[in-house]
């Protein structure tokens, strides 16, 4: 740990990097994925889970905190990490993203945004300055920056304008950060599936020497294909000193792919919300527990598994679970999820070190498609 933020290169093979970001609550290993506390909390795990099967850091959202219970009310509870119980580095998103998506009635200018809660229709006002304030209130270690993420396929134009918007609420994000010892404010990368707006957004957003850089509007519904495109154009325009956070990503193929391309941190509600659907993720591939050929299947989901989710319960006991809809299906499932992911950016790291990662990507690769591994 140390007293400020820091981010160091430890290895690379090819484009991929293992690396440590430092923080005074703790080190975050790199290429990461966080687990996603939306509203303080991993759905349907205890902390203290989170943190055993391997996350150094977790997500939390802006939008839903700041409408219940409220940031300023969190703040009085001593901050997020003493809220919900985790001393270790948490990042914040800014709220954009769900602002456009969830609310209603929103409006947009240059100020920022104005729109209506998706819970109880209450109105509320989002500008780059209060969402940081939001994110200070909240005390997280890594805060973004408020932008306009645009859904594809867009007209260039509409893309180009939320692009420009983006950098002018980032540049007024960066002052309202202002210098916190210990805490980094990140820009964030937009311009579509457009690579000369990407390119625009990266440079313009490198030259206000922000302590890390994330790529947003990605992973919205495109082709795997475009988002790897722009990965390809955007990475290579970012300091290589500097943390690189892909946005919402996503499959273990989306992970992998990415992390050769350059990328560092990740987040993504799938293996949560697969848990809590009856889908389990090993290195297998995806097992669907709703499959009635589980029935009477008494092999756990990986006999070689350290988690006890995976390892210590039938695919029998599982299926009976996720049928009745008992909770304690959710609860395991998410925890062998979450657990599947952790080891596998274990496992990235180490094939970085090893100079193997094109070898270990086939691999995964290999078993994401096959699909449900029911006879396996």
């Amino acid at each position: 740990m140390t007293a400020d933020f820091s981010f160091k290169v430890l290895a690379t093979d090819g484009n991929a990097r293992r690396g440590e970001i430092s923080m005074p609550r703790g080190v975050v290993r790199t290429p990461a994925f966080m687990p996603v506390g939306t509203g303080g909390t991993v759905k349907a795990m205890y902390m203290d889970q989170v943190r055993g099967v391997g996350a150094d850091i977790i997500l939390g959202n802006t939008y839903h905190l700041m409408l219940r219970p409220g940031a300023e009310r969190v703040a009085r509870q001593g901050g997020l990490h003493d809220f919900a119980r985790w001393p270790w580095p948490i990042l914040t998103d800014s709220g954009g993203f769900q602002v456009m998506s969830l609310s209603k009635l929103r409006k947009l200018n240059e100020q920022g945004v104005t729109f209506r809660s998706h819970i109880d229709g209450a109105a509320y006002e989002m500008s780059p300055e209060r969402s940081i304030e939001i994110q200070g209130l909240l005390d997280s270690d890594i805060q973004m920056q408020l932008d306009e993420c645009v859904a594809l396929p867009a007209k260039p134009t509409e893309i180009e304008r939320a692009m420009e918007l983006s950098l002018r609420w980032a540049d007024r994000c960066k002052t309202a950060f202002g210098d916190q010892p210990g805490k980094a404010m990140f820009g964030i990368v937009q311009g579509g599936d457009m690579p000369d707006l990407r390119v625009r957004s990266a440079q313009a957003l490198k030259a206000m020497e922000l302590k890390g850089y994330a790529v947003g509007g990605l992973a919205v519904g495109e082709p795997q294909q475009v988002m790897l495109d722009m990965l390809e154009v955007t990475c290579p325009e970012l300091p290589q000193e500097k943390p690189r956070y892909l946005m919402g990503v996503g499959t273990p193929d989306d992970i992998l792919k990415s992390v050769m391309r350059g990328i560092d941190m990740f987040d993504c509600v799938m293996p949560t919300r697969a848990g809590r659907h009856g889908l389990a993720y090993t290195r297998r591939g995806k097992i669907n527990l709703r499959n009635a050929r589980h029935a009477d299947d008494h092999r756990p989901l990986d006999e070689e598994s350290d988690c006890p989710a995976a390892r210590d319960y039938s695919r029998a006991y599982l299926h009976h679970l996720v049928k009745s809809q008992e909770a304690l299906g959710a609860m395991l499932l998410t925890w062998n999820n979450l657990s599947y992911y952790q080891k596998l950016m274990a496992d990235i790291r180490e094939a970085i070190s090893a100079g193997a990662l094109t070898e270990r990507a086939a691999t995964i690769s290999e078993a994401w498609a096959r699909g449900d591994l029911a006879k396996l």
